[in-house]
């Protein structure tokens, strides 16, 4: 344990020196926490089915969205955790978008579809369905939504929640339960959440 507390401090360091535009902090924190995008970026992909985005293309794309957000000033692991799920998941319903675009004649290429190429289509059209509701419950309460965010999406566990926005995981698991009956009025039941804590 007391092991993960100096990995932990080690990532939160590397974070803050890589906010300040330290030289290499970046290049030390990928191998810290790439094993953990990765298995991140598997659950993202799972949502989806079998998309074009391997594994590894998503962690690498997310890196690169970012570095790009140089203006972000790191706090600790948990935050970056968030932010870089909240990346997937926008990378992820990007590629729905334009998979879905493509099906309706987007590219105008012509292509015989099968059983499995219908089957990810609905599970685009479902993740779109989800991105939107998640975008209502966010208009309704932004704080539900984030916790949707960072739990379903971002498989943080309540108590990763509960640090990264400073309440406690008895109210994370209060509003987990009413943004669970909101999103659930939307769209009828909503898959189970990656299991971490919850």
């Amino acid at each position: 344990m007391q092991q993960e507390g100096t990995r932990d401090r080690e990532i939160s360091g590397l974070l803050r020196a890589w906010s300040t535009g330290e030289s290499g902090a970046m290049d030390r924190l990928i191998p810290l926490v790439y094993d953990e995008l990765r298995r991140r970026a598997r659950v993202r992909l799972a949502q989806v089915g079998r998309p074009a985005l391997s594994t590894t293309s998503l962690v690498h794309e997310t890196f690169l969205r970012l570095a790009e957000s140089s203006h972000v000033a790191w706090q600790d692991r948990v935050h970056f955790f968030s932010v870089a799920s909240i990346a997937m998941r926008h990378i992820v319903v990007d590629q729905a978008r334009r998979r879905l675009a493509r099906k309706r004649g987007g590219d105008m290429e012509r292509a015989e579809l099968d059983d499995s190429a219908l089957r990810l289509d609905v599970r685009a059209e479902e993740l779109l369905a989800v991105d939107t509701a998640l975008a209502r419950l966010k208009g309704v309460d932004s704080r539900l939504g984030q916790l949707v965010e960072l739990h379903f999406f971002g498989g943080l566990s309540f108590e990763e929640i509960a640090e990264a926005t400073a309440v406690s995981s008895r109210t994370v698991r209060r509003d987990w339960r009413k943004a669970r009956a909101f999103l659930h009025d939307v769209l009828g039941p909503l898959p189970a959440a990656p299991e971490r804590g919850a």
